[in-house]
């Protein structure tokens, strides 16, 4: 049964932009007409640190803006956030709540079959693949990765179009936003890599776009329930 709203967590590392992705996809959701709001929590900014962000998205109003401990969605950026225990928050399904969802970036399985048995005892639904290869193969970089990440999930959610994706997209990337040091950094770093930031956009779009269709198939192939309640008309 779908929800009037859900909690998502982003286990990363530094460097990913799982900021910008939690970012753009409450801007998304507001564009499709949600409540939504995002937060990251991370300690030292630099790569390769351990951070986490955080989305919750609603049909109403949303007040929490603390720390996700109980989500319907995991998000898991890099491998090493379960193989070498990079996140504050372990293992990297705590909290999981039931009928939920685990997207973990990997080119290899990576959960345990204790850890399977687990989820599965809580019908929660699980898709490794390797988003970091859509980047490289669409956009021409690995920086991408959290444009396949925010493709997946909302693939997956089947409730925000990408057409709000594109919105949140454009909002993050052509509209004046202040970012805290490590994201200010990323960001330049990645709109060098592009001679216009409409190049940029378009690569990024393209690479939320075919995570957004590969996910939407395994929805459907292994059933996944709707986790979030659509927009009333």
């Amino acid at each position: 049964m779908s929800k009037d709203s859900i909690k998502i967590r982003m286990p990363a590392l530094g460097g990913q932009g799982a900021v910008t992705a939690a970012h753009i996809a409450a801007t998304a959701a507001d564009t499709e007409g949600y409540y939504a709001v995002s937060n990251p929590f991370f300690g030292a900014e630099k790569r390769m640190a351990p951070s986490e962000s955080y989305t919750r998205i609603g049909t109403v109003p949303i007040y929490d803006r603390g720390e996700v401990i109980y989500p319907d969605i995991i998000m898991v950026y890099h491998p090493q956030v379960i193989t070498m225990g990079k996140s504050y928050t372990m293992p990297f399904y705590s909290g999981i709540k039931e009928n939920g969802l685990v997207l973990i970036n990997s080119d290899h399985e990576l959960v345990t079959d204790s850890d399977r048995k687990f989820l599965e005892s809580k019908n929660v639904k699980v898709l490794t693949r390797d988003f970091t290869k859509f980047a490289v193969e669409i956009a021409g970089t690995e920086l991408a990765t959290n444009m396949a990440m925010l493709g997946a999930l909302f693939g997956a959610l089947g409730t925000v179009g990408k057409s709000a994706i594109e919105e949140g997209i454009k909002d993050r990337f052509l509209k004046k936003y202040v970012a805290s040091g490590g994201t200010a950094s990323l960001d330049s770093v990645i709109e060098k890599k592009f001679k216009k930031k409409l190049d940029l956009i378009q690569s990024n779009l393209d690479t939320a776009s075919a995570a957004y269709d590969l996910t939407a198939d395994w929805a459907k192939e292994v059933g996944l329930a709707p986790l979030l309640d659509p927009v009333a008309q």
